[in-house]
């Protein structure tokens, strides 16, 4: 037999190791009942053809944003079917198209799928999607990372004001990010037509992460496969790590396939050593998608952790980096790779955006230090980010 047959052939503790995935959408989505019904809610007068409000949704990695959006949306088409209403919905992620051309071309192709829109304007784009709208659909558009658009402030307005040239149907926006300020970078102008509801996604608990993975491992492995205690120390470990379901997945799936080269039960062992892979894993993939200035910052952050340059803040035994000093670090690692470094605000900006990813933590400077500074450490191993900075720009 080949390689295929024999993979094909052989035992396995999975039953479905899809489910496992943290891009599964599953029927029950446990502690976020209640965003779900303010969302349901909030759409709902689109079922009967009245305007719903845009919504924004905000919240650490991992806090269950984009699922509970696929889900309510997926339930959403369910329904307008029973009712034959006028309703679509597409979903986006702006990770991926992050350009107002991108997000007006993912729309339109949804709207007409049937055309080719190869070589042409954006201006043809919203024609287009308005045309589709106008026939009286109320369309629901979720920007998810809506954030990462690099002319974000150009498609809220193109978006927003397109609704003035609609007699009939309506574009509601659903806007999902990491960053809960990321309105106040924006254009008074743009800004000011983003008028809507706002939802915050807490980080989930231990006992909260234990119960999801619970119902993912009744349902993607086998009846046995998971030994006593095995879920809980996952769910603890995840909970440190900023209470990010996606990370207890994903350590629950590499623990179970360590395990299962050996086709043995899942042990507390397989948890602890696949925390180094998800980990390794997890920087290297948010590092490749950094703009280009916050992964300078984080190496300049990386090579200065443990030179004996940290400051020790009284109390809590714990190293940071003046901000000061990390500054300077960046203007030189910008020199090493060639690139102009940024002012001073736009560091502090970097730092913002870093900490809400979980890549740094940051405090305060309190008694005992001249003045208040900002002190910074990196919330991963150095060396990993140091690796995973230095693939991206070698």
């Amino acid at each position: 037999m080949d390689i295929f047959e024999q993979e094909m052939s052989k035992p396995t503790i999975f039953q479905d190791r899809n489910v496992l995935s943290p891009h599964y959408i599953p029927d029950h989505l446990p502690y976020r009942e209640n965003e779900i019904t303010k969302m349901q809610k909030l759409l709902a007068p689109a079922l009967s053809n009245k305007r719903p409000s845009n919504l924004f949704i905000y919240g650490k990695t991992g806090t269950g944003k984009t699922c509970c959006t696929k889900h309510t949306l997926e339930r959403m088409m369910e329904v307008k079917e029973k009712y034959n209403a006028q309703v679509d919905s597409v979903y986006i992620n702006c990770r991926m198209n992050n350009s107002r051309y991108q997000v007006l071309l993912k729309i339109a192709q949804h709207a007409w799928p049937n055309e080719s829109f190869m070589g042409h304007p954006a201006n043809y784009l919203r024609e287009k999607i308005l045309k589709y709208a106008g026939k009286g659909v109320i369309l629901v558009i979720a920007l998810d990372e809506v954030d990462k658009v690099k002319d974000l402030d150009e498609l809220m307005y193109t978006l927003t004001r397109s609704n003035d040239d609609l007699d009939k149907g309506h574009i509601a926006l659903i806007g999902i990010s990491n960053d809960a300020t990321f309105k106040d970078k924006l254009d008074p102008r743009s800004k000011s037509t983003l008028w809507g509801e706002e939802m915050v996604y807490p980080p989930y608990n231990a006992e909260q992460l234990q119960a999801i993975l619970e119902e993912r491992c009744l349902e993607g492995f086998k009846k046995g496969s998971v030994g006593d205690g095995t879920i809980a120390i996952a769910s603890a470990y995840s909970a440190k790590e900023s209470g990010d379901a996606r990370y207890a997945l994903r350590l629950m799936l590499k623990a179970g396939e360590m395990a299962d080269e050996e086709n043995r039960t899942v042990a507390e062992r397989d948890v602890m050593a696949a925390r180094n892979a998800v980990e390794e894993d997890i920087v290297l993939e948010l590092i490749n998608t950094l703009p280009d200035h916050q992964s300078l910052v984080l190496y300049a952050i990386a090579t200065q952790e443990g030179t004996g340059r940290n400051t020790r803040l009284s109390g809590d035994g714990v190293s940071y980096l003046f901000s000061g000093e990390v500054y300077v670090g960046y203007e030189g690692v910008c020199r090493k790779w060639g690139m102009p470094a940024r002012s001073a605000r736009w560091f502090r900006e970097y730092l913002n955006e870093l900490e809400m990813m979980g890549l740094i933590i940051t405090h305060i400077s309190g008694k005992g230090i001249r003045g208040n500074t900002r002190l910074i450490k990196l919330a991963f191993p150095a060396d990993k980010v140091r690796n995973a900075v230095e693939k991206r720009f070698a």
